[in-house]
């Protein structure tokens, strides 16, 4: 299990993969995200995006398991306060391989609870050719391994 004490500021992982159906984005997309270069073959030849695009929110939840499979399942996560930064960088079309990258920005003991810190990482997915598609900066709360240590 990785605590607060065992993450430093520049550590960088790259963890799974996740290729991205047709099936799957008109699936999500029609229950979460209706518009037509989402769900509608014709009609998303006439977008930008030239044909089915998935959506952005899709993108996000697949990162997120991703996330949660290779980082904080081994992790002491006590959650998050929150997300800044999201931005959707290109599109994922269905045959896209996506993987994220997450690098640790910054730490500090949580000031309202010793037991914990908070650590802000970047999270980027990026498509089978490296090319980034999502990013977001997490707000992560972590376990203090010896709660209140001196020295963060």
């Amino acid at each position: 299990m990785d605590y607060y004490e065992d993450m430093a500021v520049g550590d960088v992982t790259e963890y799974g993969s996740k290729t991205m159906s047709k099936a799957e984005i008109i699936e999500f997309a029609t229950k979460y995200d209706p518009q037509p270069f989402h769900i509608d073959e014709e009609a998303a030849k006439e977008t930008m995006f030239g044909g089915i695009a998935a959506s952005g929110w899709h993108t996000a939840a697949v990162c997120m398991r991703l996330l949660v499979d290779g980082v904080l399942r081994d992790q002491a996560s006590m959650g998050a306060a929150g997300v800044d930064e999201l931005r959707w960088k290109r599109p994922v079309y269905p045959g896209d391989t996506i993987s994220i990258r997450v690098e640790v920005l910054a730490k500090e003991p949580d000031p309202n609870d010793p037991a914990r810190g908070r650590v802000r990482s970047k999270v980027t997915g990026v498509n089978q050719d490296g090319d980034p598609v999502i990013s977001w900066e997490g707000l992560g709360l972590v376990a203090r391994r010896e709660p209140g240590e001196a020295g963060e």
